[in-house]
């Protein structure tokens, strides 16, 4: 339950926090920093998770699980007395590191405490968090923010992240462990300077900055000389942050790659459906939350199945298969949707979507942990994560690209200078923006919003064709431990050999 609850805590913070942006800014100003209060955010999250991996693997995972859940509550108190934009979002820094450390030291614990063959089951259970997460998080912050003020937003973070800490400190029982090496700083420095530029360059590309312009080109050189840096330094640490021997194993790059190429996809169809579902659907901004039901149910009750399937059977493969297959219908249907696509025929397409999803989300954290050795568990759970992350935010980047792109040039191709004036701040307008125009430029922005979704889609689909591709090379080492099997303690011997 504690684990559930720090997943929780997690996942909740940035759908909460979306919902009460705009009351937020009304209050302490700074709207030209609006996006840093995410961005701050995220930043920080991606940039800890590959340390605080390493330091549950060398440390004990006890410890620094419990040290992110104290970094996130404070960061989430002071958020709350925040007085300016400013504060706000070094505040947000401090809730990010935390929260960096709660899904690796999640997903590393069970990895400890559970043996490969029932790993899949209580990976579906963090799997039907997460999508109760991502359901709830936009009506919930609503609430919040219209009945007790936004900075409840962050209160409420308090009560469950000490129920939490209560119950990991009281119940979870693992080894300590003596450190034999110290952090690899240089690594970690670089790691960060590379995650960074990256974050960056696909937050502000083509929104804040041109793609060509100097900022963007020269982020886009410095993450890349930063990462290079990075791999050439694991090489030389005694004890490296990201060990590369981890990639010798082909399941785990594989699961790498599926696991990139899954937050991709699900980030970046759960930012564009909502404004198709908005602005040709004509669905309020409440509705459209809702209308995301198909897609995260179907992912929720999928990844749950999966994992009871394979504790049952030990076998695993099928599920990669299957869901880069469904993956690809999906996306590719859904970018066939256009202005008189109804609202039940685009719920079945997110349906099929959410269940390919469903067969990825765990099963890729499940073979990553079987495709290493035991003392690598942090490393190789937190580097998985970082893929994810690094995932989603290419993703809401390209397809945002894309969309916007494809957006303006309809608008201009119809409507010529006054479609393209309509839009000229963003290419999403919100149910009033939409109202607000005239009808024939409000019905060109509609016909706009489809064509945009539909090459935003379309890219998505061929991209996702490279997971359901990884997915044939994945080779099935069997997961070992079943129903009765002992719980393995961390100076056990590694569940399977690597190389799988």
């Amino acid at each position: 339950m504690a684990l559930l609850i720090a997943i929780m805590l997690a996942m909740l913070d940035n759908m909460i926090i979306g919902t009460a942006m705009p009351t937020i800014v009304g209050e302490l100003g700074g709207v030209e920093h609006l996006s840093w209060v995410v961005t701050a955010y995220t930043l920080a999250t991606a940039a800890s998770t590959p340390i605080w991996g390493k330091v549950g693997d060398m440390y004990g995972r006890k410890g620094s699980f419990l040290t992110s859940i104290v970094i996130f509550l404070i960061g989430s108190a002071l958020s709350g007395v925040a007085q300016d934009m400013g504060q706000l979002i070094g505040f947000r820094v401090i809730q990010g590191l935390g929260a960096g450390g709660l899904m690796v030291g999640v997903m590393a614990i069970i990895g400890d405490l559970i043996p490969p063959r029932e790993r899949g089951r209580y990976q579906g259970m963090m799997a039907a968090v997460m999508a109760l997460a991502m359901i709830g998080g936009p009506a919930v912050g609503g609430v919040i923010t219209d009945h007790l003020g936004w900075r409840w937003t962050f209160y409420i973070n308090l009560p469950l992240g000490i129920v939490a800490l209560a119950m990991v400190t009281a119940v979870l029982h693992l080894p300590k462990k003596e450190a034999t090496g110290r952090i690899d700083y240089p690594g970690a420095a670089l790691l960060t300077v590379g995650i960074t530029s990256i974050v960056l360059v696909t937050t502000w590309g083509g929104t804040e900055y041109a793609w060509g312009s100097a900022r963007i080109l020269g982020l886009s050189a410095l993450g890349a000389a930063a990462l290079a840096a990075f791999i050439w330094s694991q090489t030389r640490a005694a004890e490296p942050l990201m060990p590369l021997h981890i990639f010798r194993s082909r399941n785990f790059t594989l699961m790498s790659v599926i696991g990139f190429i899954t937050g991709f996809v699900m980030f970046g169809g759960t930012l564009y459906l909502p404004l198709f579902q908005q602005s040709v659907q004509s669905a309020s901004a409440t509705n459209s939350g809702l209308l995301l039901l198909p897609m995260l149910l179907a992912m929720m009750l999928v990844s749950f199945i999966a994992g009871r399937a394979t504790t049952r059977t030990g076998r695993y493969k099928l599920y990669p298969l299957l869901g880069g297959a469904l993956m690809v219908v999906g996306l590719y249907l859904l970018s066939r949707m256009d202005t008189g696509t109804d609202r039940l025929t685009s719920g079945i397409f997110m349906a099929i979507l959410g269940a390919g999803m469903g067969f990825l989300m765990q099963i890729t954290m499940l073979v990553a942990q079987n495709s290493v050795e035991l003392k690598d568990m942090g490393v190789a759970s937190s580097t998985t994560t970082l893929f994810r992350t690094l995932g989603s935010s290419f993703g809401v980047a390209i397809m945002g690209a894309l969309f916007t792109d494809r957006v303006r040039e309809v608008m201009a191709e119809r409507q010529g200078a006054a479609g393209v004036g309509a839009i000229d701040q963003t290419a999403q307008l919100d149910a009033d923006g939409l109202a607000a125009l005239p009808d024939p430029i409000a019905e060109t922005y509609r016909i706009a919003v489809a064509s945009g979704t539909h090459v935003a889609f379309l890219v998505a689909a061929a991209i996702a064709v490279i997971a359901l591709a990884a997915a044939f090379f994945v080779k099935e080492v069997p997961l070992r431990g079943g129903p009765a099997a002992a719980q393995p303690r961390e100076s056990d011997e590694p569940a399977v050999p690597v190389g799988g």
